[in-house]
């Protein structure tokens, strides 16, 4: 089977809605997809029920991905088969919309000051029913030609140490774990080959994941140097952590497509090695 366990709708900052991202996951053959908006999971419900009206069988899995912070570094820690009808789960989730929020506002007043006016009108144009992170801002940036690319948007304005970054206040690792295990989950450490870390760092971070009570790792993503492939694959080992899989998917590019070279090692265990919608779906490809 073809299984992508990490993608983005427009709930979040990706640009196509759960239906559209449904049918262009059809169309790559993708057999399972975990939908894994920023912060939020109003977006899973609009894709089971437009799987329902499938004929082509698809597993679509409920999950999230959780902004944490550690050592001042940004950590993603992503949330499988989470229940996203939990009320204390969605409580939770909304003190972390809310401090999204927040920074948002101080975003689009600090480039009111450096010169960029009315952004926050039309980075909220491009967030529309999701949150306002700061990939719309660049987007607006670009639409008002306040720079000439999304790159240039946060080398000038958005990036650490810029003029308009505002340090995110994300819970930590050890409770964004606990939320998700919580809501019936399996937290799951998010593409942590392309954190800007030295792999001193990387080692810390899988092993006080570990620590906290994480549940597994994605082994693998898109544009993963082979050597760094095979370091996740020790430390998962090192650590047990499950295997996981997922690409990161935000919009149609070069650079990413749903259920493209998503392969992990034979020498993990997956994380969805005892799903039982999995089985299910399994043996209806299978018949």
């Amino acid at each position: 089977m073809k299984i992508d366990l990490h993608c983005h709708s427009s709930y979040s900052d990706g640009r196509l809605t759960p239906q559209e991202l449904l049918d262009r996951a059809h169309n790559m053959q993708v057999d399972v997809l975990a939908l894994t908006d920023h912060d939020t999971v109003d977006g899973v419900q609009e894709l089971k029920d437009h799987q329902q009206q499938c004929k082509r069988k698809l597993a679509v899995i409920a999950g999230v991905e959780l902004s944490t912070s550690w050592h001042g570094f940004d950590i993603h820690i992503v949330g499988l088969n989470v229940d996203h009808n939990d009320p204390v789960f969605l409580s939770r989730l909304a003190q972390q919309s809310q401090s999204r929020q927040e920074r948002a506002l101080k975003i689009a007043n600090k480039l009111e000051k450096a010169g960029v006016p009315d952004v926050y009108e039309t980075a909220k144009s491009f967030a529309g029913v999701g949150q306002i992170t700061r990939a719309h801002f660049a987007r607006a940036l670009v639409k008002l030609n306040a720079v000439s690319s999304l790159e240039d948007a946060f080398k000038k304005y958005l990036g650490k140490g810029k003029k308009a970054h505002v340090k995110p206040e994300w819970i930590s690792i050890e409770e964004a774990v606990t939320w998700i295990q919580d809501a019936g989950g399996q937290a799951v450490l998010a593409h942590p080959g392309h954190y800007d870390m030295t792999a001193k760092w990387l080692r810390r971070l899988v092993a006080e994941f570990a620590l906290s009570g994480g549940d597994g790792i994605e082994a693998n993503h898109m544009h993963l140097a082979a050597s760094k492939r095979e370091l996740l694959v020790e430390l998962a080992i090192e650590h047990q952590l499950l295997a996981s899989t997922g690409s990161d998917f935000h919009y149609p590019s070069r650079w990413t497509e749903l259920g493209k070279s998503l392969a992990i090692s034979e020498r993990l265990t997956p994380v969805w090695h005892d799903w039982k919608n999995l089985s299910e779906l399994n043996n209806r490809i299978g018949n």
